[in-house]
């Protein structure tokens, strides 16, 4: 018989004598249980302790069996928790009821210890491949956002979140700005120590990015050399300053690209503020900066105000 070692089960059923003696088969075969005497207190149970399964009663004080796991799924931080009815009503319109509104199981009392045991071991099953899936799903969305090499966001999700951002700026009122960033000369890092050296460089800059920033910006590798960050409730003279604060950063001290290999590293900066510009727009004014900023020198920052 398959055992999932401390997995947690509320019982809730208002005989006490029923409820020791679930929670003695269940903790002997190794599952915490937490118990519940009404309703109202299956609820708090589940919406305190996270259970694996939730053994329910149909008939209880404050609230039904069925009130219950209607409730349960209502509730996004419940719903996924599996019911198992412990019920001496069996008739053909509680189960369809119970059914209907999302229980996983019933078990008739009186019952054998070996089939509440089963039925509890199949609904913690469950749960435990809902979690693995959704715990999965979490994982590739996080890795189809994220730039393999950096860390940083890709540029599918900085260009999602600008768009949301420059929608709420505009129907706010509200400042918002982007950074443009260009590794100056980058070719000839490839040229000079290779393309491991010039993943070494950009994984430098991204490290180098990150602490300059807010909480609340958000930076991202857009493409190549180029990065982006986008920088909330920001000015023109905020953006700038920020950009001042990432070039200093990246001129400050040279790159270690390998064994007793240093480069010196230095990047250029567009910076733009949203005046009623659509995402594309302000990308396309941060643009015209930057390369206003290369053309001038490079290793500076220029603002499209």
């Amino acid at each position: 018989m398959s055992r999932v070692p401390r997995a947690r089960i509320v019982i809730a059923e208002d005989s006490l004598v029923m409820r020791a003696i679930v929670r003695q088969h269940l903790e002997d075969h190794g599952y915490e249980v937490i118990e519940a005497d009404d309703g109202n207190a299956a609820l708090e149970a589940c919406r305190t302790h996270h259970p694996d399964a939730a053994l329910l009663d149909i008939e209880m004080p404050a609230r039904d069996g069925h009130e219950v796991l209607r409730l349960m799924k209502a509730d996004d931080d419940m719903a996924d928790i599996p019911v198992v009815f412990l019920t001496g009503r069996t008739g053909t319109d509680d189960i369809v009821t119970g059914i209907e509104l999302g229980a996983h199981d019933y078990l008739k009392k009186p019952f054998e210890p070996p089939e509440l045991i089963a039925r509890v071991n199949s609904a913690v099953r469950v749960k435990r491949l809902q979690d693995e899936l959704r715990d999965r799903n979490a994982e590739l969305e996080t890795v189809s956002r994220t730039d393999a090499l950096t860390g940083l966001y890709n540029r599918r999700h900085a260009a999602e979140h600008l768009v949301r951002h420059v929608s709420s700026a505009r129907r706010h009122g509200l400042d918002l700005s982007v950074l443009m960033f260009d590794i100056d000369h980058f070719k000839s890092i490839n040229d000079t120590y290779g393309h491991a050296g010039g993943d070494i460089a950009l994984r430098e800059f991204a490290a180098r990015l990150s602490p300059t920033l807010r909480t609340e910006d958000i930076p991202a590798r857009w493409g190549g050399e180029e990065f982006l960050v986008i920088a909330p409730m920001t000015s023109a003279d905020g953006a700038t300053a920020l950009g001042e604060r990432v070039r200093a950063s990246i001129a400050g001290r040279p790159f270690s690209i390998g064994p007793d290999q240093t480069c010196v590293v230095t990047v250029s900066v567009g910076c733009a503020t949203i005046a009623g510009e659509d995402a594309d727009g302000l990308i396309g004014l941060a643009d015209v900066a930057l390369y206003r900023a290369k053309a001038a020198g490079r290793n500076q920052v220029v603002s499209a105000a």
